[in-house]
């Protein structure tokens, strides 16, 4: 067999687009709930945004650094990449229009309909008018374009009414406005009385449309015409190197300058007249009319992942409760459940309420002497943060490792900072270009024995919300080797993140890619003996070009490599001599798949890790991320079926190939779905 000499990688981002399009498949499956089918496209849209507000700013951002040294080639080849990558997002972008068209006339047929302002009736124009007054127009304050001087002052995320306003008396005094839609102060759907089996919802857009008049009559206009624009700035954070600031300081500084970061895309309503657009993107100050986007009526369809129900069950994903835990009792010690053996939790088929009762009862326990806990992201409110300020005003030392650079979480961040503060909790911050990634929790306990370690090693976020739509697992365990360990890692930080020695628990940046790299070359050399090599990779994103080479030679050398990737993949798979024993698969279906498990043969003695890292560069060189082994037999059962149910789905997993297609796994057989058979497995496994 030839192998071959170059190896090829798929392009990031238009792997990344590749994924967002899967989401989008999501609204597209007429097997999927209508309404789902809508949220679908609240993710996707959200998905989109973050990615101009962080990629694309980026892209452009290299663009122009390299015309401006001179440096031409490269920047042509970023330019080029870029207006690729704005194809893609375009022919997306239409497909959506297209299928957002065709769902609202799918809610017809199950007698929902929205309503525009001109398609109320009476009743429902005062209905619309009462609410206006009610509940919107306290949160509206309409800008004069005329005068208005302040382009850097309008919010990013937000959505904008360009009005046109006009006097039948006095022509010459006609003008503009501009107005932001108040989506984070008010419900973006209102659920209008149902009439003879038929429901109706309007949208705030066209709620305030139909209002103008009750804020514009009384300075004698007599004509209003409305129309949606938003525009997405940069997200990326210049980070200040200020040594007189403190690291808060810096961040705060850097998030009030993301407010006003330059423009990237300009999204307008496609039926904005042309007057009134020159109007508005002049007083914006757009000058590049690349970043002109045609849009619909309706944007910032963020606000989608939130559509409702109208009380319909049929139309929406069937409501499935967590599964209890058999080794947890209701009204027992969480604490001495997993004292003895380790347990693992599945998020979101079993509950993170697990989680938070383990810290309550942390913070009232008399034996416990001190938590220690990192925090990437977290819910407002937070059960996990109300449980620690308690533990401190308990007397348990309580140490906090937030991570302040989050991205979008930045700024929820350094208020839970504050209010931790505050209440006498020890929180440590991050420093410029090291973020921790990682999920730990370490309870120290005094016992009859000695001191006693009880940790939490996950692979997603202490989040109460996200727990329940987020695919993780967790680990609750006592075992010293991993619990010293885990104590060892929150030494880092407070020697500012000094290299150390790990036995058990694999660290980045210390040493993630080197420890996979090894595991890979095992199962290389069984492979050239032989013997039966194989290992099974489940990330979010597998992009780390260094790791991918070691699989594409354990493919050369006859390792069987099964991916599961919901999101990047830089490896190109079944390319003859070079992937051909690699198969990759991604599912998206109704939970975001989020867990990092890995499963390597080794020769029959088969080794299973979960990890808070995907296989990117920036998890392996620039991030504190903790890769743990899983021992118990009972647990490393678990995970596999888990894996094999993923492997055999063939209703929402699609084939990642070389022609990046994303066709759906054929069905051959029984028809598998892996969320749906996971759940069956662990309520069979804990049902008592």
């Amino acid at each position: 067999m030839a192998i071959v000499r170059e190896y090829k990688y798929f392009d990031r981002e238009l792997s990344w687009l590749n994924f967002n399009y899967r989401v989008l498949q999501e609204a597209l499956d007429k097997t999927n709930p209508v309404i789902e089918r809508i949220r679908f496209l609240g993710i996707f849209s959200n998905n989109q945004d973050e990615f101009f507000r962080v990629r694309v700013a980026t892209l452009r951002r290299l663009v122009q650094l390299n015309f401006d040294n001179n440096n031409l080639e490269e920047g042509k080849l970023f330019q080029n990449n870029l207006n690729k990558i704005l194809k893609e997002v375009k022919k997306q972008r239409d497909i959506f229009e297209k299928t957002y068209q065709e769902l609202i006339k799918e809610l017809k047929k199950k007698n929902i309909y929205k309503l525009s302002e001109k398609e109320l009736s009476k009743e429902q124009g005062q209905i619309v008018r009462q609410y206006f007054k009610d509940k919107v127009q306290t949160h509206l304050f309409p800008i004069m374009l005329k005068n208005f001087k302040g382009a850097n002052t309008l919010a990013d995320k937000s959505i904008y009414l360009a009005v046109e306003l006009l006097r039948a008396d006095k022509p010459e005094k006609n003008t503009y406005a501009i107005m932001e839609i108040p989506t984070s102060s008010v419900n973006r759907f209102l659920i209008l009385p149902e009439n003879d089996g038929h429901k109706y919802y309007i949208m705030l857009d066209d709620i305030i449309r139909y209002c103008l008049d009750d804020i514009f009559l009384r300075f004698k206009f007599t004509a209003f015409t409305a129309y949606t624009f938003k525009f997405t700035r940069d997200a990326e954070l210049d980070i200040d190197n200020d040594v007189s600031k403190s690291f808060l300081e810096i961040m705060a500084d850097s998030l009030e300058q993301r407010k006003t970061a330059s423009a990237l895309r300009f999204v307008y309503d496609k039926s904005m007249p042309k007057d009134i657009l020159k109007v508005v993107i002049n007083k914006l100050k757009i000058t590049d009319y690349d970043q002109l986007v045609e849009g619909g009526r309706y944007h910032n369809f963020k606000d989608f992942m939130n559509f409702p129900n109208f009380g319909e069950e049929l139309l929406e994903y069937p409501k499935v409760n967590p599964i209890p835990h058999k080794d947890f009792s209701e009204g027992a010690s969480v604490i001495k459940a997993f004292r003895e053996k380790d347990l693992m939790l599945h998020y979101p088929y079993q509950s993170f309420q697990y989680v938070v009762e383990l810290l309550r009862e942390a913070s009232i326990d008399p034996k416990v002497i001190s938590i220690k806990m990192t925090l990437y992201r977290v819910s407002k409110p937070s059960n996990v943060i109300n449980a620690l300020i308690n533990a401190a005003r308990n007397g348990k030392k309580v140490t906090v490792f937030l991570e302040l650079q989050a991205r979008f979480d930045e700024e929820a961040n350094i208020y839970y900072s504050e209010e931790l503060q505050k209440n006498g909790v020890n929180v440590l911050t991050s420093i410029p270009g090291l973020k921790v990634h990682c999920k730990l929790l370490l309870i120290k306990r005094q016992e009859v024995d000695g001191i006693r370690y009880y940790a939490n090693i996950g692979t997603g976020n202490f989040h109460e919300k996200t727990c329940t739509v987020y695919s993780d697992c967790s680990l609750l365990t006592s075992n010293t080797e991993i619990t010293n360990e885990v104590d060892k890692v929150f030494g880092l930080f407070a020697m500012s993140f000094r290299p150390s020695r790990f036995r058990t628990l694999v660290v980045s940046p210390f040493s993630n890619r080197s420890f996979f790299i090894k595991l890979i070359e095992s199962e290389i050399e069984n492979a050239k003996l032989k013997r039966e090599a194989w290992c099974i990779i489940k990330l979010n994103s597998l992009a780390d070009e260094k790791l991918i080479n070691k699989l594409y030679q354990a493919s050369n050398a006859g390792v069987k490599v099964y991916c599961i990737i919901r999101g990047i993949c830089k490896l190109v798979p079944g390319i003859k001599g070079m992937s051909e024993n690699i198969e990759v698969i991604s599912i998206v279906d109704k939970y975001l798949e989020h867990s990092r498990i890995l499963v390597f043969f080794n020769g029959g003695d088969e080794r299973y890790l979960i990890s808070s890292a995907d296989w990117m560069v920036r998890n392996l060189d620039n991030r504190i991320e903790v890769t743990v082994p899983v021992f118990d037999k009972d647990i490393q059962n678990e995970l596999k079926e888990m894996l094999m149910i993923q492997l055999k789905d063939n209703t929402k997993a699609r084939i990642i190939d070389k022609e990046m297609k994303n066709n759906y796994v054929r069905k051959i057989g029984n028809e598998y779905r892996a969320q749906i058979d996971f759940y069956d497995f662990i309520k069979n496994k804990h049902t008592k």
